[in-house]
Protein backbone atom coordinates (compact mmCIF):
# COMPACT_ATOMS: atom_id res chain seq x y z
CA UNK A 1 0.00 0.00 0.00
CA UNK A 2 3.15 2.56 0.83
CA UNK A 3 4.00 2.20 -2.56
CA UNK A 4 0.55 2.88 -4.62
CA UNK A 5 0.48 5.94 -2.37
CA UNK A 6 4.05 6.97 -3.19
CA UNK A 7 3.08 6.71 -6.93
CA UNK A 8 -0.05 8.25 -7.08
CA UNK A 9 1.64 11.29 -5.10
CA UNK A 10 4.26 11.60 -7.60
CA UNK A 11 1.71 11.43 -10.55
CA UNK A 12 -0.48 14.16 -9.17
CA UNK A 13 2.83 16.19 -8.53
CA UNK A 14 4.41 15.80 -11.67
CA UNK A 15 0.88 16.97 -13.36
CA UNK A 16 1.14 19.83 -11.55
CA UNK A 17 4.09 20.69 -11.98
CA UNK A 18 3.68 20.14 -15.95
CA UNK A 19 0.79 22.57 -15.40
CA UNK A 20 3.44 25.01 -13.77
CA UNK A 21 5.93 24.88 -16.38
CA UNK A 22 3.49 25.95 -19.26
CA UNK A 23 2.71 28.91 -16.95
CA UNK A 24 6.35 30.19 -16.10
CA UNK A 25 7.68 29.91 -19.74
CA UNK A 26 5.09 31.91 -20.72
CA UNK A 27 6.54 35.02 -18.74
CA UNK A 28 9.63 34.15 -20.09
CA UNK A 29 11.71 32.04 -17.74
CA UNK A 30 13.36 28.57 -19.01
CA UNK A 31 12.37 25.53 -17.20
CA UNK A 32 13.95 21.88 -16.19
CA UNK A 33 11.79 18.99 -14.80
CA UNK A 34 13.41 16.95 -12.66
CA UNK A 35 11.12 13.99 -12.35
CA UNK A 36 13.24 11.24 -12.59
CA UNK A 37 13.68 8.08 -10.19
CA UNK A 38 17.20 9.66 -8.69
CA UNK A 39 15.04 12.53 -7.79
CA UNK A 40 12.84 11.39 -4.52
CA UNK A 41 10.40 14.28 -5.52
CA UNK A 42 9.40 15.59 -8.80
CA UNK A 43 11.19 19.06 -8.93
CA UNK A 44 10.73 21.70 -11.27
CA UNK A 45 14.04 24.20 -11.92
CA UNK A 46 12.73 27.75 -13.18
CA UNK A 47 15.52 30.27 -13.67
CA UNK A 48 16.99 33.08 -15.85
CA UNK A 49 17.61 32.71 -19.65
CA UNK A 50 20.43 34.56 -20.70
CA UNK A 51 23.29 36.82 -18.53
CA UNK A 52 22.13 35.94 -15.22
CA UNK A 53 21.69 31.84 -15.54
CA UNK A 54 22.43 31.60 -11.90
CA UNK A 55 19.27 32.98 -10.84
CA UNK A 56 16.66 30.48 -10.10
CA UNK A 57 14.27 28.95 -7.64
CA UNK A 58 13.08 25.27 -7.68
CA UNK A 59 9.86 24.22 -7.18
CA UNK A 60 7.95 21.31 -5.64
CA UNK A 61 4.11 20.46 -5.68
CA UNK A 62 3.05 19.22 -2.19
CA UNK A 63 0.31 17.94 -0.16
CA UNK A 64 -1.39 20.30 2.23
CA UNK A 65 -3.95 19.61 4.70
CA UNK A 66 -7.90 19.20 3.76
CA UNK A 67 -6.31 16.96 0.80
CA UNK A 68 -5.27 19.71 -1.31
CA UNK A 69 -1.86 20.81 -2.69
CA UNK A 70 0.19 23.89 -3.37
CA UNK A 71 3.49 24.94 -4.99
CA UNK A 72 6.39 25.62 -2.70
CA UNK A 73 9.96 27.03 -2.97
CA UNK A 74 12.11 23.61 -2.04
CA UNK A 75 15.10 25.14 -0.53
CA UNK A 76 12.51 26.43 2.16
CA UNK A 77 10.11 23.27 2.54
CA UNK A 78 6.32 24.44 3.94
CA UNK A 79 7.57 27.64 5.05
CA UNK A 80 7.96 28.87 0.63
CA UNK A 81 4.24 28.52 -0.04
CA UNK A 82 3.61 30.26 -3.19
CA UNK A 83 0.21 29.28 -4.22
CA UNK A 84 -2.15 26.64 -4.33
CA UNK A 85 -1.55 24.22 -7.05
CA UNK A 86 -5.12 25.04 -8.57
CA UNK A 87 -4.25 28.16 -9.42
CA UNK A 88 -1.32 27.90 -11.63
CA UNK A 89 -1.29 31.70 -13.14
CA UNK A 90 -0.83 33.14 -9.13
CA UNK A 91 2.35 30.79 -8.99
CA UNK A 92 4.06 32.03 -12.08
CA UNK A 93 3.32 35.50 -11.15
CA UNK A 94 5.22 34.60 -7.57
CA UNK A 95 7.90 33.10 -9.13
CA UNK A 96 8.19 35.47 -11.50
CA UNK A 97 8.30 38.30 -8.52
CA UNK A 98 10.76 35.86 -6.43
CA UNK A 99 13.06 35.46 -8.97
CA UNK A 100 13.27 39.76 -10.02
CA UNK A 101 14.08 40.16 -6.50
CA UNK A 102 16.95 37.66 -7.08
CA UNK A 103 17.89 39.31 -10.15
CA UNK A 104 17.45 42.69 -9.52
CA UNK A 105 17.96 42.91 -5.29
CA UNK A 106 18.49 46.69 -5.52
CA UNK A 107 15.15 47.66 -6.74
CA UNK A 108 13.22 45.98 -4.32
Amino acid sequence: MPYLLRWRSRRIAVRYLEVLSLAVRARGWRCVKLYGREFPTPLLWVYASGVAEDVGVVVSARAVPNGLWAYHDAKRGRAGYLAPCGDAKAAAEQVDLLLKRRMFPSTW
